[in-house]
């Protein structure tokens, strides 16, 4: 147990050691190195792939180390179905995409730099999916909005890539923030930290007044990271990054995070009306908001885009629905979106690539020239449409079997599910065929075939898709079925095969296919109309968070302005407010105001003179007409200070309060004369007297305070403590010094060196006036300006 703890932990930082080594790799090799570093994720799946024939008889396997027991924080990981297939998926389409990149990017001057941020896009990506722990969970979802903010605005020169950054990261960062109070509630609710112990809480989570309160901020958390509806406008502005970025973003990371959570809390969450409402509802209109919007686009990256929000929906309202068949369905449907859309994002890129262009209304005649990657677009776009014999077909016949029922419910998503996949049945041939059919069209580049390290991943996806249906028996008893089992936490036997359901499911997939035929035929016109309609619907969520950022800003910079006015008079009249505030209200509203003790009868004469020296101070103070009378007769109160201490039988305390003043007046007095400052006070009398009134106020919140604390019942545990261990521990006999050197030498420390940089900073203005002076003197016009 010790070595497969010990080995995940190396696979899980496998992707973090390639990003250190990433530059320096492609420094030596160049493109090359892309092959070296692919080992890095291979490595990593190949050690997932060890845990397969474990975790398909039902085992789970938990790792990690203690980090703070007391609060049951720990670095550990949990995998069972649907956590190993996420890292199978990261970390083996992660390999051909480190190989897609390096032809990808082939020359790029940054090429060390995208592959260091990849490969941390990777690393926090696994760690989402692997972490047991609460804490790991949110650092690492929170570090993938991160690193794909890097990823998005790889080409920072541009300004539609940093806009689309910066966009991706305020909605998944913003829903981070979400996830982390909805997390705090899970953990309020059942005690627990991790989520391999929170599966046995379902009940309590369900039955909890929290429990709405934790879904909605949980589902805050998903559906920003998912880009459901009304947050899918982030997904398709991140296409401003490279081809492999949004191959990698759109198959196996980022966007499958939130998916990924809400199968993950299935178990917990779900079954509940509020589930059953809400994943269903937002789901189904995201699948039909993000295919609508697919088919008016032409650009191929842009139109797989919003396939893959119209995807994210299908998945959410499946898991919405939670009954048996819609888990398996959606356990089916993950697997097939990654590996078809996978192969048709590179596809897009090798077009892209080779002919400097992604527009498909100019391209054409493709096929000649790149034989073998319209092979692989086809077989992609065929399992996109869910058409034999791919695994895309499975998926789909399950999703109408777990669909199809009496009830006006069923028949509403059956209906919004059709219309959807119809749409991208028609997204998928504009993209396999649009290029490669019809008349060459001249382009940029001389189009040709991509080469291997281009054409290498998606024919891998491509294959997988085929071989995963063919061999489907084998393909649900190491993969489908553990990953449904998981989700619904109880074993669950998938058995679909190629031969399709007779009756309702295979007449939904022919209506399907008829109605996608239909869009594909007349997309020219289909595109049109959308435009229109959609141009009448006006701007949509993308130009209200634009709306929204330009709001904040503004807002922003007015609230700066009023409390950051850039005086600093204005500033310390705000701390003494809160200070008088915090000293007053809170004893009156709580009534713990202080007895006023009687004024002592035996006070002696010499303490009425100590007294009358600080109240004559006091008035000095006052009256004085410049600063540096009003610095020298505060002393005077410091040391009439330092005299009650000495009366009172503290000398020690008494010594150093009259080095703290002396020091003080010769400092402060020395600062004044060097700095020349303005030597009286031209204050109008509205402002001496809330100044004065202010002082009073935090005079007498000090005052109370420190009558109530000295009419508390004393308790004298520290006394007798520092009494009884100040010799046996410190070796010292006066006990004030032992405090102040070695129980509290860090805080005298601190001090001292709070001091030190004081006096640094006085030295150098000081200097500065100095030399500003000097400069004057020598008549230099623009030095002189400078000094004012």
């Amino acid at each position: 147990m010790a070595d497969v703890t010990a080995l995940t932990f190396l696979a899980l930082c496998l992707p973090l050691a390639g990003a250190l080594v990433a530059p320096f790799v492609i420094r030596i090799f160049g493109a090359n190195g892309a092959w070296f570093l692919a080992i890095a994720p291979l490595l990593a799946f190949l050690h997932f792939l060890r845990f397969v024939p474990a975790i398909a008889r039902g085992e789970v396997v938990t790792g990690g180390y203690s980090w703070v027991p007391s609060y049951n924080l720990s670095f550990s990981w949990f995998l069972d179905g649907l956590s190993l297939a996420f890292a199978l998926l990261i970390t083996g389409i992660g390999t051909l995409i480190v190989l897609y990149a390096g032809g990808y990017l082939r020359g790029h001057k940054d090429q060390g730099r995208f592959f260091s941020f990849i490969f941390l896009f990777m690393g926090a990506m696994l760690g989402v999916v692997v972490s047991d722990s609460f804490l790991m969970l949110f650092i690492f979802w929170e570090l993938t909005s991160i690193t794909s903010f890097l990823l998005i605005g790889f080409d920072h020169e541009r300004q539609a890539a940093r806009r689309a950054a910066l966009q991706a990261l305020v909605v998944t960062g913003g829903g981070g923030l979400c996830l982390l109070a909805g997390l705090l509630l899970l953990w309020n609710i059942s005690g627990v930290t991790q989520m391999s112990q929170l599966m046995g809480f379902g009940d309590a989570v369900r039955e909890s007044p929290f429990y709405l309160a934790a879904l909605i901020l949980v589902l805050g958390g998903a559906f920003t990271k998912s880009a459901q509806f009304p947050f899918h406008f982030w997904l398709p502005n991140a296409m401003e990054a490279p081809t492999p970025v949004s191959a990698y973003l759109h198959s196996a990371t980022m966007v499958k995070a939130g998916v990924y959570l809400l199968m993950r809390l299935n178990p917990v969450m779900g079954a509940t009306p509020a589930w059953e409402i809400l994943l269903p509802f937002f789901g189904g209109l995201t699948l039909v908001v993000g295919a609508t919007l697919a088919i008016r686009q032409t650009d191929l990256k842009l139109k797989l885009a919003y396939t893959t929000v119209s995807s994210l929906g299908l998945l959410v309202m499946l898991i919405g629905f939670g009954s048996e068949h819609a888990v398996q369905a959606a356990a089916l449907y993950l697997v097939a979106h990654c590996l078809f859309k996978g192969a048709l994002f590179m596809v897009a890129g090798i077009i892209d690539h080779e002919t400097g262009t992604r527009d498909v209304t100019t391209l054409g005649g493709l096929g000649r020239a790149m034989p073998l990657t319209w092979v692989i677009a086809l077989a992609a776009a065929l399992s996109m449409a869910g058409l034999p014999p791919f695994f895309g077909f499975l998926a789909k016949e399950e999703i109408y079997t777990a669909l199809t029922g009496g009830d006006i419910r069923a028949l509403t998503f059956t209906a919004i599910t059709v219309f959807g996949n119809a749409l991208m049945f028609a997204v998928a041939f504009a993209v396999a065929l649009k290029p490669f059919f019809g008349r060459p069209v001249e382009t940029e580049k001389r189009p040709h075939e991509a080469p291997f390290l281009l054409w290498l991943g998606p024919a891998v996806l491509a294959a997988l898709g085929l071989l995963g249906a063919i061999f489907s028996n084998v393909t649900h008893a190491v993969l489908s079925s553990s990953i449904a089992a998981a989700i619904r936490q109880e074993p669950v036997e998938i058995d679909i095969s190629l031969m399709p359901h007779l009756g309702g499911p295979l007449a939904l997939s022919a209506l399907t296919a008829l109605l996608g035929v239909g869009v594909y035929w007349q997309l020219d016109r289909t595109r049109f109309l959308m435009a229109i309609f959609l141009r009448a619907a006006g701007r949509g969520p993308d130009h209200g968070f634009d709306l929204a950022i330009s709001g904040l800003v503004r807002f922003a910079g007015h609230l700066m302005r009023v409390l950051q006015p850039g005086r600093l008079q204005i500033y310390i009249a705000c701390t003494f407010l809160c200070v008088a505030a915090v000293l007053i209200i809170p004893p009156i509203v709580y009534g713990e105001l202080p007895h006023l003790p009687a004024w002592p009868a035996d006070v002696r004469l010499y303490e009425w003179a100590v007294l009358l020296i600080a109240a004559v101070g006091l008035v000095a103070v006052l009256v004085a007409r410049d600063r540096l009378t009003a610095i020298v007769s505060l002393g005077i109160q410091g040391f009439a200070v330092a005299i009650i201490f000495l009366l009172f039988g503290a000398p020690d305390l008494s010594f150093t309060q009259f080095m703290v003043e002396t020091l003080a007046v010769v400092i402060l007095a020395l600062v004044m004369t060097r700095l020349r400052l303005s030597p009286d006070d031209r204050r109008p009398l509205g402002r001496r007297l809330f100044d004065g009134g202010l002082a009073l106020a935090c005079g007498l919140g000090f005052t109370l305070l420190l009558l109530r604390a000295t009419q508390a019942p004393f308790n004298d545990a520290l006394t007798v403590f520092f009494n009884t261990y100040s010799k046996t521990i410190a070796h010292g006999a006066n006990v004030v010094n032992v405090i102040i050197v070695d129980f509290r030498g860090t805080d005298t420390l601190g001090e001292i060196a709070v001091v030190a940089v004081t006096g640094l900073a006085i030295l150098a203005l000081i200097r500065i006036r100095a030399g500003t002076e000097r400069k004057l003197a020598a008549n230099d016009p623009a030095v002189e300006t400078e000094g004012r």
